[in-house]
């Protein structure tokens, strides 16, 4: 039983045969169902020239889904701090903020959005990968801003994305939440809440340790229909690892024509076995076993599957079985 906060990470998924225009319009269509089945936040991912998803800024798409909403929490999950400059942040989050109280979180993550090294270094204006000083500096110095220059009202809730144990000790320094992507490093998540628990220092923003886990989450009626809904993300992870360019999010039916190899098979079972696919009751089970191993406050869904009401429909089935089978 998941008797912990449910939210969800959107990356707006640009489906093969539609137009990017489509995705944004899905976004605001998103947010006002996961209010409706009482889900606490969405956040926003940050990717850029990718054909799979859609350049759209965090900070936008919060906004958008801000006033198509009247509770639910919005977000970024993650802006990426090398790719703008930290004042900026603070601008835009803290106006965000105090246009929409109590309701605006700002995600920090590190890496670059992009597969592509010349996006990476356009992003930059040509400065090469941010090392671990300058991001820290980066962090600090938005923080900073926020209190000291922006102010305009309440402040943005702000957490810090992590993947590996360098994320989650700088978490812990600077005494901020952190989200764990398990979603993209699984095999990481223990010894960074590890480091993060044992290194935590209490800060303005957060007094004691607080931690969302990131986890792919698809759920259907059926396991066919879920292994049939998780193949067309499963073609872009195959060609990932074999160091492919990105290709447009294929529809399951082109999905189901792929042909993996041994190698590439066992690296996607290996990866579904650390995330929760299947029925509402499979699904059920591995989020609260998730949730049990890591001692999260927080479950945060990501569900990158071809259609709309696929997508929420899995969102639909999580949280009603969540709640059918919730204590009394």
């Amino acid at each position: 039983m998941v008797d912990i906060r449910l939210s969800a990470l959107e990356v707006a998924v640009v489906q093969n045969g539609t137009r990017p225009v489509d995705t944004l319009r899905d976004t605001a269509a998103f947010a006002q169902e996961l209010e409706r089945l009482g889900y606490h936040r969405i956040w926003y991912a940050e990717h850029h020239h990718s054909p799979a998803i859609g350049a759209f800024p965090p900070v936008v798409l919060t906004a958008h889904a801000a006033a198509s909403t009247t509770a639910i929490r919005l977000g970024s999950g993650g802006v990426l701090a090398p790719n703008h400059a930290p004042l900026m942040l603070a601008e835009q989050f803290g106006t965000l903020a105090a246009l929409h109280p109590d309701r605006v979180d700002l995600g920090i993550g590190r890496g670059p959005g992009t597969f592509d090294e010349a996006t990476a270094r356009a992003l930059r204006r040509g400065a090469g990968p941010t090392t671990d000083a300058e991001y820290r500096e980066d962090i600090a110095a938005i923080l900073s801003f926020l209190v000291d220059e922006v102010a305009f009202g309440p402040l943005p809730e702000p957490w810090l994305l992590a993947s590996s144990t360098a994320g989650a000790t700088l978490a812990a320094e600077l005494g901020l939440q952190i989200a764990l992507a398990h979603h993209i490093r699984p095999d990481n998540t223990h010894a960074a809440l590890e480091r993060y628990r044992a290194a935590f220092t209490p800060s303005r923003w957060c007094p004691q340790p607080r931690v969302l886990v990131c986890v792919e989450t698809v759920c259907a009626e059926t396991e066919e229909e879920a292994a049939w809904r998780t193949g067309p993300m499963d073609v872009i992870k195959a060609g990932l690892l074999k160091g492919a360019s990105e290709i447009p999010f294929p529809t399951p039916a082109q999905a189901a024509a792929h042909t993996f190899t041994a190698q590439e098979r066992q690296a996607l079972d290996a990866f579904r076995a650390q995330q929760a696919s299947g029925t509402p009751e499979a699904v059920l089970d591995r989020l609260t076993q998730l949730a049990d191993e890591t001692g999260a406050d927080e479950l945060m869904l990501t569900t990158p599957v071809f259609d709309l009401r696929d997508r929420v429909q899995s969102y639909e089935l999580v949280k009603k079985h969540a709640e059918a089978t919730a204590a009394p």
